[in-house]
């Protein structure tokens, strides 16, 4: 691949990208993580365009404030064929960033075998942001000081000590409580007597369960 059709940005900038938060960014990947389609949400976001990330790994994105622990424990479920939630920082062409959560689709052929990943992003709350980052930085202090295992080991005993979850259950709770949060004075909780609550389901597909 040519990778000068798509190159890293050189200066990293502390600005967001400014693109259209209602809309959901998609992409399938082979099981190697090799971008096969973008739709224009993406383009949006990213800052580059279906010609230059077609045929490139998906990790030209990824942020250099992200920590490599995260992206472990993705593709380790990601391996296990299972759906796995992340709450991501992704680098855009021009150095600027934008936070999503995501949701992965395992692709399968006829026989069953999974043949690769579609993935689905969202904007997430500025709410959600500020209290992942500080778990993030510090992972990533951890890493660029003492090594990739130690911040795995550090990750691993956060998750028991201090949320007793998985990290995929830890990102569905904290979005959900969010977004419950934040929806429960709306009109359709008021019908349902409360009791309706907007899920991740909801989020990416647009269904209530």
């Amino acid at each position: 691949m040519n990778t000068n059709l798509s190159p890293r940005p050189t200066k990293i900038l502390d600005e967001e990208v400014k693109w259209d938060k209602t809309k959901t960014i998609i992409s399938k990947t082979d099981l190697h993580g090799t971008i096969l389609y973008m739709n224009d949400a993406f383009e949006e976001a990213s800052e580059y365009n279906k010609v230059e990330l077609i045929g490139e790994p998906h990790n030209i994105i990824r942020h250099p404030d992200m920590p490599k622990v995260v992206f472990k424990v993705l593709w380790e479920a990601l391996k296990k064929e299972e759906n796995f939630h992340a709450i991501v920082k992704n680098l855009s062409r021009t150095g600027r960033y934008y936070w999503v959560i995501t949701d992965f689709e395992i692709e399968r052929n006829e026989k069953g075998e999974a043949t690769g990943y579609t993935g689905r992003r969202k904007a997430i709350p500025e709410s959600i942001v500020k209290q992942i980052e500080p778990l993030y930085k510090t992972l990533l202090d951890i890493e660029q000081v003492k090594g990739e295992k130690a911040s795995e080991l550090y990750f691993d005993a956060f998750l028991k000590e201090e949320v007793n979850k998985s990290y995929d259950e830890f990102v569905v709770d904290l979005f959900n409580s969010e977004v419950n949060t934040n929806t429960q004075n709306s009109e359709e909780e008021k019908e349902s007597g409360g009791k309706l609550k907007k899920s991740l389901n909801w989020f990416f597909f647009g269904d209530f369960v």
